[in-house]
């Protein structure tokens, strides 16, 4: 099983811990359109990696590269995030397997879950939080 961690708990984690990882699975659009976590204050930059492939919604056959090309140790504590919560549970899961043995999930990701109107970004998540980030 994949712990769900608190956005705020990660960004604690983040700056205390110099081997910590943030490790964004959105798409390149979620990255350019609707932003990404600013690790600046904590000397570092989220890693991005698409647990989706290119071209389809399925997993990208070459995550696992993507985590060892980022020289992501296997003992290095690794937070996953996405939109809400769900693929970066399964990337954690897929990491885990590949050796990684201390993955997280953020609980509700970037932009939480639906709010009442079919909205995101206003109920939970790291932006909710009120957590650095940036778009574009």
């Amino acid at each position: 099983m994949i712990e769900d961690v608190m956005p705020r708990d990660v960004w604690e984690a983040l700056m205390s811990d110099p081997d910590a990882v943030l490790v964004d699975v959105r798409t390149q659009a979620e990255w350019n359109f609707v932003g990404v976590p600013e690790l600046g204050e904590a000397g570092k930059q989220p890693v991005l990696i698409s647990w989706a492939g290119p071209v389809t919604v399925t997993e990208n056959p070459e995550f696992v590269d993507g985590l060892k090309a980022a020289h992501i140790g296997v003992g290095a504590k690794v937070y996953f995030l996405c939109r809400s919560g769900v693929r970066s549970k399964a990337a954690a899961l897929v990491a885990r397997a590949a050796g990684y043995r201390q993955v997280y999930n953020i609980k509700d990701g970037f932009e939480g879950p639906l709010d009442a109107r079919g909205h995101r970004g206003t109920v939970a998540g790291w932006k909710v939080e009120g957590l650095p980030w940036k778009q574009g």
